[in-house]
Formats: structure tokens, C-alpha cells, sequence
């Protein structure tokens, strides 16, 4: 599977983790590990995190923000960590699932 390089305004459709890829809990927040790259992301905020591993039960990204409790207004820079988490192939399209 190829990376999608996505924009924040790009994060359109329902996302989820790289099948290749573990989430472990960590008191700061997350690890992901790419068992395929060998990459290795630190989630800094538990909010994110929690934004992650709701994805796959959202239809887009913004369903999966306000779920999140997080309004409109600050939807930009969680926007920007999920395109982060795109382009490094930690985050792919969930074309399986349908809601």
C-alpha cells in the first residue's frame, strides 16, 4: 500500500491505522509503530490519540473532530497532526468499512 500524501483540507472519508501499524498507550499520550517502515511516531496529546483510534467509527474526519469534542475553530491544527500521520503512512483510507 502506497502513502496518500493528504493536506489538512484534503482528509476527506474515513480514515485508520496502517494494518501494519501498533498504537501502545504511554502515560504522554502514544507510540505508533510501522512494523513495515520501521517508523516510529510519539503522540504528545491524549486528545489526539483519542482522535485516532475513533477514525475508523467516523464517515470523515471532521464527524470523527466534533465526536471529539473539539469545535470548528480548533479543528486546524488536529487536522494538520492527521495529514502529519498521512504522509508518514501511519494513517490510510478505510475503504473497507462502511458505516
Amino acid at each position: 500500500m502506497t502513502a496518500i500524501a493528504a493536506s489538512p483540507l484534503e482528509l476527506d472519508g474515513r480514515w485508520r491505522l496502517h494494518p501494519q501499524v501498533a498504537l501502545r498507550p504511554e502515560p504522554f499520550g502514544a507510540l505508533l509503530y510501522h512494523f513495515g517502515t520501521r517508523k516510529l511516531s510519539f503522540l504528545k496529546n491524549p486528545a489526539v490519540v483519542s482522535l485516532v483510534q475513533s477514525l475508523p467509527d467516523h464517515a470523515d474526519v471532521d464527524d470523527a473532530l466534533r465526536a471529539s469534542g473539539i469545535d470548528s475553530a480548533a479543528m486546524g491544527p488536529y487536522r494538520r497532526a492527521l495529514a502529519t500521520l498521512v504522509a508518514s503512512n501511519m494513517l490510510v483510507r478505510d475503504e473497507e468499512t462502511k458505516l
